[in-house]
């Protein structure tokens, strides 16, 4: 089964890692069931086991793995999306001009942690760093959220001022490609016209004289 919106889309396809962790899991479940699993320290003793297994003992996960995305290719190709099931919008192309934005609290302590939790677990995916992460922003004590929230602010007014200065910019440029043309060039084009109406009249007047003195 897929996502509870549409339990007719395929489940995701899992990783060699994944699956050695599911492994973990029930292996853990049998030898200790009535013991609750602490998500972080289970995952570090994972991570630490998955590091020292050879090549040849992650064979069968990865097997695993190539068989569940076989599956999970077999099963989108088959799969119909219902009507009425909005497809993901293409994202914006960024302009490259535009400033960069101004980080949360919470998003600036990650970009000095992430490196650590990442050294200690290396195997970790996106996800897992992400709620690791969340779990330490948690504990961290009101004085230290404080820095962080103090440079926050700084980042916002840093975003505010650029921002301006862009649209600013921006602005001049869009105003510039729909400029009208110069005077001069539309004068020019007024003479040419008068000087070409006047040469038709003096062929109209040329053309009755002649007409007259034919008569």
């Amino acid at each position: 089964m897929g996502k509870k919106g549409n339990p007719d889309k395929p489940k995701g396809r899992m990783s060699a890692y994944a699956f050695f962790v599911q492994s973990c899991r029930q292996e853990h479940k049998k030898q200790h069931p009535a013991e609750s699993v602490v998500f972080a320290e289970f995952s570090k003793k994972c991570a630490e086991r998955w590091k020292k297994m050879t090549d040849k003992e992650k064979k069968v996960f990865h097997d695993m793995a190539d068989k569940d995305k076989e599956r999970y290719n077999t099963e989108m190709e088959k799969y119909t999306p219902p009507k009425g099931e909005k497809k993901g919008k293409k994202r914006k192309r960024k302009d490259p001009d535009a400033p960069k934005r101004n980080l949360s609290p919470f998003f600036l302590f990650c970009n000095v942690k992430r490196a650590e939790v990442k050294k200690v677990h290396p195997n970790w995916g996106v996800g897992d760093v992400a709620k690791a992460l969340g779990e330490q922003w948690k504990n961290v004590s009101a004085a230290d959220k404080a820095k962080y929230e103090k440079e926050a602010a700084k980042e916002k007014i840093r975003y505010e001022k650029d921002m301006e200065a862009y649209k600013s910019k921006k602005a001049k440029s869009l105003k510039a490609e729909v400029s009208p043309p110069p005077v001069k060039k539309v004068v020019q084009m007024k003479k040419q016209e008068t000087s070409s109406s006047e040469e038709e009249e003096e062929d109209s007047d040329e053309s009755d004289v002649e007409s007259s003195d034919e008569e």
